[in-house]
């Protein structure tokens, strides 16, 4: 079974392990205001990145699989942003299971 500790060391590992744009991006999904002229290709660059898997639902629907967590999101058309709604859905889902640019600062408080 995975300790807790193992999926925070995890999931530092893998934002250390991001490339530029994909850190940008994650740092955009954070951003307040809540920034509109996020890619939707680049948080599913994210996602996979971060060792997630990305799920075609019917019609626009995805869903994002990350940490045994799921999002629900509808992939935005006919225009590549995602709209500010759907971002503060991904925010609040990623802060839930742990992913937030800052985690290695929260990593090194915990030590």
């Amino acid at each position: 079974m995975t300790s807790q500790n193992d999926i925070k060391q995890r999931i530092k590992e893998s934002i250390e392990n991001l490339r530029n744009r994909q850190k940008e991006t994650l740092e955009q999904i954070f951003k307040l205001p809540v920034p509109s002229n996020v890619k939707w290709i680049s948080i599913e660059s994210l996602i996979t990145a971060l060792g997630g898997e990305i799920k075609e639902g019917t019609g626009s629907r995805v869903r994002f699989l990350l940490n045994g967590s799921i999002a629900r999101l509808h992939r935005p058309h006919p225009n590549p942003d995602t709209d500010k709604g759907a971002l503060v859905s991904l925010r609040e889902w990623l802060e839930s299971i742990g992913v937030t640019p800052w985690v290695k600062q929260q990593m090194q408080l915990m030590s």
